[in-house]
């Protein structure tokens, strides 16, 4: 009989916590949609790192992009009328950004310079845009979450190409949230947050998709988030409603499970360090950057065409 060997388990150390001066203790259209009122005076996602060695995150209630040194302390970049989530680097200076209430958005990093993207398509709305990815093509892949979940299974991923073509890859997907691509760029993986699971989708030769099935199963109250991959083709998944970061083989198998402070809510991840093999985590509950060394380093992530 085979049986499965248990993951080791680490503990998630802080990094950086948000100073008391930039937290914000009142109330916000965000908060009233998704804490039930409650006040929330930040809440953390799309981390992201500049060639400098510098952390972007993204505040979502406040529409706030902040920056964090390699020493943990914190500027903020931009503030705007946006709920910015996932983020990543169009060039060295260039941000871009699924904000839910904006679509896709551009930040320059030096002057805080905001401006849209695509912001619709056909003249339609989005959902509410959440993550994205780019590949070594310069396609930018991202998800289109919006209030989906398995009672609404109509959450979509969608592919810009460089010249600008918008393909609607998915649109069954009940809440897609991060996105991630393996090591060879043929395969994306999707976090399903409220089906508490991720999809493993081919990505084929002639642009389209095929044989999308489920890759891992979680459990718990709110199920994965941000997804990164390490240059093993390990899936490392952030389950917030867990609080736990699961590393994952190619049986999708958890051979490691990083484990935050208790009611930590581990949203997003991302590698940083000099080779790239510290993750680093946002914990939305808190307002805390968490950290831990691996032993394999993520993979390098690739840049869309820069605006202009």
């Amino acid at each position: 009989m085979f049986l499965l060997q248990a993951p080791q388990v680490l503990e998630l150390e802080v990094f950086s916590r948000m100073p008391e001066s930039l937290r914000r203790r009142e109330p916000s259209v965000w908060a009233d949609a998704n804490r039930g009122g409650q006040i929330t005076d930040s809440f953390l996602e799309g981390p992201v790192f500049d060639d400098a060695g510098n952390l972007y995150v993204a505040d979502i209630p406040f529409g706030r992009i902040f920056r964090i040194d390699a020493g943990g302390q914190w500027s903020q970049v931009a503030e705007y009328d946006g709920e910015p989530n996932g983020m990543k680097f169009l060039d060295a200076n260039t941000l871009l950004v699924t904000d839910y209430k904006n679509g896709l958005m551009r930040i320059d990093v030096k002057t805080g310079t905001v401006t849209p993207h695509l912001q619709r398509r056909n003249t339609e709305r989005f959902k509410g845009v959440n993550d994205l990815v780019i590949d070594a093509k310069g396609n930018i892949y991202f998800t289109d979450q919006g209030q989906t979940g398995l009672h609404d299974p109509t959450g979509r991923l969608y592919r810009l190409r460089p010249d600008g073509q918008l393909d609607l890859l998915l649109a069954n997907v009940p809440s897609p949230n991060g996105v991630a691509l393996s090591p060879d760029g043929k395969l994306l993986y999707l976090a399903v947050t409220r089906g508490n699971c991720v999809w493993r989708v081919p990505l084929l030769a002639d642009g389209s998709v095929a044989k999308v099935s489920q890759f891992f199963t979680s459990y718990g109250p709110s199920g994965p988030d941000g997804l990164a991959v390490d240059t093993q083709g390990r899936v490392i998944v952030a389950n917030p409603g867990l609080g736990y970061v699961w590393v994952l083989n190619a049986r999708a198998e958890p051979v490691l499970v990083l484990r935050g402070p208790a009611g930590a809510s581990t949203t997003n991840i991302a590698f940083g360090g000099t080779d790239r093999s510290i993750l680093f985590v946002t914990d939305s509950t808190h307002g805390n950057i968490l950290r831990a060394q691996l032993d394999v380093p993520g993979v390098p992530l690739h840049r869309g065409v820069s605006p202009g």
